[in-house]
């Protein structure tokens, strides 16, 4: 019964699953908290991760174990593999202004879409690089390597031998605006473009399954973006799209072809077996709920039964919910915005289902910009922490006008990223038995999302 682990460093804690190669059997798991804010200094995650590990049983007994992390994020090594800065997390917004930037520079969305899949926003390595030369120009100096947080956790973890030893993988590499998923290589001159000139060392792109080093006697695989993870943990497939509800809300869908979105609404991705994730992401999602029960004074799932005691559309109570600028729309400075306050819609179970339904139209908008690319959506995949609400569960399929699988709340970037583990150690990609899932179905609302359409757009930016 050989064992691998497998790691999610998200943005909020360390995740440590340990499984049965063979069958995905889960033998034992840890965890440790992240320090908040949107800068974090990478040697946090190191303790973090040790931490997790050290919870989980250690490595003792497993055999090869991969990273899934957090994307974009911007990790500044010096010459000596020193970390040169705190690194700037995806969420980390005083990037908007450098992303727009470059947009311009290079003659808008379109060179960008078809140059590296994706366009500039605040979250993407590219645009924190711009800003840490326009920003930081001394520590833009001392930059002699550039990588991302799995990147750095699985160097760490090999030995940190020297700068030409880091590798990455297809699909955190898709994530920075400086590789394309649809050719496979670095454009370096986008890289020299947001750094002034300057051109940094770059990880290695490996293949999915290949071992990249050893930690003692396990096998280090190749790690993974956490999107893609999380696809790899759910068994996804082409036909499938996942909508995430965590720190962000993420809507991605597998396929076998690159997009390439001039808008910048769908990022053409790479995923974690050699074919496509495109993806939507917003920056609004379980925090929503968080602030809607922190205002209403009540637990999350005393709010989920508030939201289902209102109405459908709560009587036109609609909350856009840019409590934290917003990544889809592309509006890093905006904020929240209430619409349809009445004496009526004045009740905590009308503002429960405004927070909820304002919360699930964004990510609906996400589902109908991915089939605007050209990606099929036979079945939504509900997870994060977010779904674990009652009311989302059961408001989600009426918004999205499809019916919405939940599977068993488990941790599905760690799975993903044990699953790859197990493919680095025999070869093979194993074929785990998912976790039972549960079928929600409901009659579509169209109402909602036309009136949320209305006012979206009437928000201060």
């Amino acid at each position: 019964m050989p064992l691998v682990a497998g790691v999610d460093s998200s943005t909020q804690a360390c995740k440590v699953v340990v499984r049965d190669a063979d069958t995905g059997d889960l033998v034992r798991e840890g965890r440790a908290a992240h320090p908040a804010g949107t800068e974090v200094d990478p040697r946090a995650w190191e303790t973090a991760l040790h931490e997790a590990l050290a919870a989980a049983g250690g490595l003792d007994d497993v055999e090869a174990l991969s990273v899934g992390g957090q994307q974009h994020g911007m990790v500044c090594l010096d010459e000596t593999g020193e970390v040169v800065r705190p690194a700037l997390l995806w969420n980390d917004v005083r990037s908007a202004d450098a992303a727009a930037d470059l947009v311009t520079e290079l003659d808008g969305g379109q060179a960008w879409a078809d140059a590296v899949g994706v366009v500039p926003v605040a979250s993407f390595t590219v645009s924190k690089l711009r800003w840490l030369a326009d920003a930081e120009p001394a520590n833009a100096d001392r930059t002699a390597a550039v990588c991302l947080p799995h990147d750095w956790l699985t160097w760490r973890l090999a030995g940190a031998a020297g700068l030409e030893t880091l590798t990455t993988d297809r699909s955190d590499a898709s994530g920075t605006g400086y590789w394309s998923a649809a050719t496979g290589e670095y454009r370096t001159d986008l890289l020299a473009r947001a750094l002034r000139g300057r051109t940094p060392v770059l990880p290695r792109v490996a293949g999915p399954a290949e071992v990249v080093g050893r930690h003692g006697g396990v096998a280090l695989g190749a790690g993974a973006g956490d999107n893609a993870a999380a696809a790899l943990g759910l068994g996804a497939r082409a036909g499938d799209v996942v909508v995430s509800i965590g720190t962000s809300g993420v809507v991605s869908a597998v396929s076998d072809a690159a997009a390439a979105d001039p808008s910048g609404i769908v990022a053409g991705f790479a995923d974690a077996t050699g074919r496509h994730l495109p993806l939507v992401c917003t920056l609004n999602a379980a925090r929503v709920l968080d602030a809607a029960a922190a205002m209403l004074r009540v637990s999350l799932d005393e709010l989920a039964e508030l939201a289902l005691q209102a109405p459908a559309g709560a009587d036109g109570l609609v909350l856009v919910p840019y409590l934290e600028g917003e990544r889809t729309p592309d509006l890093p400075h905006a904020t929240g915005s209430v619409h349809g306050l009445t004496l009526r819609t004045s009740t905590p179970a009308h503002w429960a289902r405004a927070a909820v339904e304002g919360l699930l139209c964004g990510l609906a908008d996400g589902i109908e910009a991915l089939a605007g690319q050209g990606a099929a959506v036979e079945r939504v995949l509900l997870v994060g922490g977010g779904a674990r609400s009652r009311a989302v569960q059961e408001i989600a399929p009426a918004v999205f006008g499809r019916p919405v699988l939940v599977p068993e709340p488990g941790e599905a970037v760690a799975d993903g990223a044990a699953r790859q583990a197990a493919w680095a150690l025999t070869g093979q990609l194993p074929d785990w038995a998912a976790a039972g899932t549960r079928l929600v179905e409901a009659e579509p609302t169209p109402a909602v999302r036309e009136r949320y359409a209305q006012v979206r757009g009437r928000t201060d930016r």
